[in-house]
């Protein structure tokens, strides 16, 4: 069987036909392209993709007739034994390899997340419950957070991956807190002292591990997911000690509904190098007889409309930056943007809020939705 019959027969088991109609049918611009995913798998897809070999007009609702079929297990084969083999040997985030994330994926370019993310500059799932746009959205979360770390004025807090200061300059604004935010990304500390001029937030570069002081509370919110399962459980030892008896630490993460040791090829390549999504048993295993998990809410469904709401952002405002990107960039962002849109519409994914204290909270800890 030739490889155009083996992809095209492929397809058509989960509804997408090649060259059809409908909006996920894909589109084959280059005859070798079957060849090409066939021998290099889940990387050459996206590179194809990039390269303009093949296209679709949906390209989120492509993606999610993916999940969950034998196509995405045979692509998911090809070209993984190395990647898991180098997890398994060697510690990817380790404190001299966790500045590559920010240096490839953060450090690109500030102006490309403004007119992303919008006025918040949070780049995390927004909290879609009753909100209508994605500022309210983001809006929500950040309440959402302040909430169920039960913060009140003159609380110190510290956020491990604090990004351009959203969190921060929220919980300052809105809560009266004071907030050390840490980051590994020169640009965003940059642009977040920017932004958190004149309250009482300061922004670090600075590795999760080398913090040595106390607080009211701790959050990380989208920052595990660079952590790597070599080092969770020195993360949450960690955070353990720099966090006051009485205080809360507030884990918001993306997950994955199995356990893995590395990520797929292509995301580590292009989007986020050494970074990995934990597992329910990960973090469980992670956190016993360090914390009490208190809270764990899942609200997965809303990354997606938070990533489909940052595409609109990027596509329709892609005018105003292209000269400093080229059109790869533009195909590989989309490709990013989208794929990760149908992981989550397809349940692939979770986003989860796990609420952590050290000894169990006095009286039981009151859920907040």
């Amino acid at each position: 069987m030739s490889d155009v019959q083996r992809g095209t027969e492929l397809l058509e088991s989960v509804g997408i036909t090649v060259n059809g109609g409908d909006p996920w049918d894909i589109q084959i611009k280059n005859k070798n392209t079957f060849k090409r995913a066939f021998s290099g798998g889940s990387l050459a897809v996206g590179e194809s993709y990039m390269d303009g070999w093949w296209d679709v007009e949906d390209l989120s609702s492509f993606f999610k007739k993916l999940h969950h079929s034998q196509i995405r297990l045979e692509f998911r084969k090809i070209g993984m034994l190395w990647h898991v083999l180098k997890a398994r040997l060697f510690n990817l985030q380790s404190i001299r390899r966790a500045t590559q994330v920010g240096e490839e994926h953060y450090d690109i370019g500030n102006d490309l997340y403004k007119l992303m993310l919008g006025p918040r500059m949070v780049y995390t799932c927004g909290y879609w419950k009753n909100a209508q746009t994605l500022e309210q959205a983001q809006e929500a979360k950040l309440d959402l957070v302040c909430q169920k770390i039960g913060l009140k004025k003159g609380d110190r807090v510290l956020d491990i991956g604090g990004g351009w200061g959203g969190f921060a300059k929220f919980a300052a604004e809105k809560y009266g807190a004071e907030v050390v935010a840490i980051t590994i990304s020169e640009e965003q500390a940059r642009l977040g002292r920017e932004i958190t001029k004149g309250l009482p937030v300061e922004i670090r570069v600075q590795d999760y591990r080398d913090v040595d002081e106390k607080f009211d509370h701790i959050v990380s919110i989208g920052m595990f997911e660079h952590v790597g399962y070599k080092n969770y459980r020195t993360f949450m030892k960690k955070v353990c000690s720099l966090l006051k008896d009485e205080g809360v630490f507030l884990l918001h993460t993306i997950g994955g509904n199995r356990s893995v040791f590395t990520t797929e090829p292509w995301l580590d390549k292009y989007i986020f190098p050494n970074g990995m999504l934990p597992s329910i048993s990960q973090i469980g295993k992670s956190i016993e007889k360090v914390f009490v998990m208190e809270d764990w809410h899942n609200f997965g469904t809303d990354y997606d409309k938070t990533l489909m709401s940052w595409y609109q952002n990027f596509d329709e405002n892609w005018g105003e930056i292209q000269d400093n990107y080229s059109e790869r960039f533009y195909r590989m962002w989309k490709f990013y943007l989208l794929s990760s849109a149908a992981a989550f519409r397809a349940r692939e994914i979770q986003l989860w809020q796990i609420v952590l204290s050290k000894k169990g909270v006095e009286g039981g800890y009151k859920s907040i939705r």
